[in-house]
């Protein structure tokens, strides 16, 4: 198989090694396994540009992508889009598609099982048509990316320093605001300072993934209006696995459904794996069954 490697160096840990290095040894674990691997150093600005021309190349027959979460969102959405198979190099901070896909996170280890995978197929969610692997989020969820973005950090550990100290300033004065949601045809009214929305529900581990990538289903995760304590309690639950006994969440599985914001701010912002995007009145998300082709190690918990 001939695989376009499209290795982000300014994304997640790239940024700090050789990645030249990686890419030559990237290219002799594929050769041995009876692949040929092109390798494509570039920067953030020209990701997009490189993933499109990996998927519109006849020649390449999968996509390696090496970066952070959003590198990998942006592949895998092209991937979603053009048939071809994914790779997923967990060379980010959080690494949130690459844990659910249960691949190894060390670099070399991740290669290896990669190089000696095949091909299966696992779901893939879309918000008003955008793909995403992870999480669409509104609420608590952007506003702490909004925090977070305008903080400076260098390192896994920096950023998730950021991320608490994001929590404290959200913490202040946590979000309110009405959503209406829509599930074949039946439709509620909550008030809520959180919502969202998972590609398969989620596990309960202190970062929480999808336990499954072969469900069909969305989760559906709301938190009701909460005081500063209760959001601080919230986060605290969310550290340490136990978020689903805090009495303010509560969550559904479905296919599709429609969300709503009947009064919206102008500004308001939701967030799509890991990036703010502006949020429509009106929200479709959808779970696409078995749509996103992976490279990776079979072991039975996603399906061919």
């Amino acid at each position: 198989m001939r695989i376009a490697a499209i290795l982000n160096r300014e994304g997640g840990t790239l940024r700090t090694l050789d990645v030249a290095g990686l890419a030559e040894e990237a290219q002799r674990i594929f050769a041995d396994a009876g692949h040929r691997l092109d390798p494509h150093i570039v920067i953030g600005e020209e990701v997009a540009a490189a993933l499109e021309a990996a998927a519109s190349d006849p020649d390449i027959e999968a996509i390696l992508a090496g970066g952070g979460d959003g590198t990998i969102s942006a592949a895998a959405a092209i991937a979603f889009k053009s048939g071809k198979p994914l790779a997923v190099l967990p060379a980010g901070t959080m690494n949130l598609f690459a844990r659910a896909l249960r691949l190894p996170l060390e670099l070399d280890e991740a290669l290896r099982a990669i190089a000696a995978g095949e091909v299966v197929r696992v779901d893939i969610a879309t918000a008003n048509g955008r793909p995403f692997v992870h999480q669409f989020g509104v609420g608590i969820h952007a506003r702490l990316v909004r925090i977070r973005n305008g903080m400076n950090y260098s390192s896994r550990v920096g950023k998730m320093l950021a991320s608490l100290r994001a929590i404290g300033a959200a913490a202040i004065n946590p979000p309110r605001f009405e959503v209406e949601l829509d599930r074949a045809g039946q439709r509620v009214v909550r008030t809520v300072s959180g919502i969202a929305v998972s590609n398969n529900p989620l596990d309960n581990a202190p970062i929480p993934v999808a336990e499954r990538l072969d469900s069909g289903l969305l989760g559906i995760y709301l938190a009701a209006s909460v005081s500063t304590r209760e959001l601080l309690n919230l986060a605290l639950d969310v550290f340490s696995g136990r978020w689903r006994d805090n009495p303010q969440v509560s969550e559904l599985e479905t296919r599709r459904i429609c969300l709503r914001f009947p009064r919206r701010k102008r500004n308001a912002a939701a967030v799509i794996d890991g990036e703010l995007i502006e949020l429509d009145r009106e929200v479709t998300l959808e779970l696409h069954r078995q749509a996103l082709p992976v490279l990776l190690p079979y072991r039975g918990d996603v399906k061919k």
